[in-house]
């Protein structure tokens, strides 16, 4: 996992990994690593979720409006 770029400085995520089909993330508050994969939270989510974890900045708000509980 590589440390989330956190561009707002008040993400709840403090890494991600980025594979083919999925990213995981480790969220700041437990510590916990969720997987979202093109399985289970579709393609397009998980595409979107890609581009914002490179760009280090609303990847954590995007998943709470739109993938929250769609984690492998």
């Amino acid at each position: 996992m590589e440390t989330y770029g956190n561009a707002g400085g008040d993400s709840g995520i403090s890494a991600c990994e980025i594979g083919s089909d999925y990213v995981s993330v480790q969220f700041s508050n437990t510590g916990k690593v969720y997987t979202y994969s093109y399985s289970k939270a579709g393609k397009s989510h998980v595409d979107q979720m890609k581009i914002l974890a490179r760009s280090g900045s609303g990847l954590n708000s995007y998943i709470m409006r739109n993938v929250k509980n769609l984690f492998d």
